[in-house]
């Protein structure tokens, strides 16, 4: 199942790029976390090797963003973003479980605007997996913040997120974890980027790590109203900690609506 997102993604990258033509802001739109459009994305993550282990994980993430203006309550603008897991991990008695992940949700109110602009807001995670395997079974909740400063040329920006386990099941672990994405993305002509984007990792409850970096490309392109883009990006663990993976495939079609 893992292979077939990994094969689908690649596809879809290279039917589409020969018939397309964007420019380098939409581009930037369609990558930037904190512009104000709705946006629906697609987005796998595929790791076939861990360090340690002889197994392979995948996560397919559904990914819905919505935007919200100031109003009478809140002065600024909010940006609400679900990541919706559907995962496979292996079976301690052996096989692999594949099935609905813990979602994510942020609240990101975007403090500061121009060419470099400035998000934080609260976010949870909600122990809804189907199987002990695909998550916590802890509710979660922290903080997100991201930075992003934009030209023609590149963007550059870090998204952060800390979380920490405050109820849930009482025989599972309790969590604490912060992820840090430094995300570059070189525009070249007629839409084509080029990318990093790795998460890098820390289990601070346990002490496991690892600081994946990664080179990709994408293509972004305009039709009527919205915008898509398709990507794939290779990323390698350059530092580690545990069991935690070595090579994975990041991959997705994302779509910006309206602007």
């Amino acid at each position: 199942m893992a292979k077939h997102f990994a094969i689908f993604f690649l596809f879809a990258f290279y039917s589409v790029a020969g018939f397309s033509q964007s420019a380098a802001e939409d581009a930037n739109k369609s990558n930037n976390p904190l512009n104000l459009a709705a946006s629906f994305n697609l987005q796998n993550f595929y790791t076939p090797s861990l360090f340690g282990v002889s197994s392979q994980t995948n996560d397919f993430l559904l990914r819905p963003t919505i935007p919200i203006g100031p109003n009478g309550l809140i002065p600024v603008p909010q940006i609400f973003r679900m990541t919706v897991p559907v995962s496979t991990r292996p079976d301690p008695s052996g096989g692999y479980n594949t099935g609905l992940g813990d979602i994510n949700l942020f609240d990101i109110f975007l403090l500061h605007s121009g060419e470099t602009q400035i998000g934080v807001g609260p976010l949870i995670t909600m122990p809804t997996a189907t199987d002990p395997t695909l998550g916590t079974g802890k509710w979660q909740a922290g903080l997100a913040a991201v930075v992003v400063n934009a030209n023609k040329q590149r963007l550059l920006g870090a998204l952060v997120q800390w979380q920490h386990s405050f109820a849930g099941q009482s025989d599972r672990p309790a969590v604490q974890s912060l992820t840090a994405q430094p995300f570059l993305i070189w525009n070249m002509p007629q839409g084509w980027y080029i990318r990093s984007t790795g998460t890098w990792t820390f289990d601070l409850q346990h002490g496991a790590y690892y600081l994946p970096v990664g080179l990709g490309g994408g293509k972004a392109w305009k039709s009527g109203a919205t915008i898509y883009n398709v990507f794939i990006e290779p990323q390698y663990s350059v530092a580690h900690s545990g069991n935690v993976p070595k090579w994975q495939i990041f991959a997705g079609l994302n779509m910006t609506f309206g602007k």
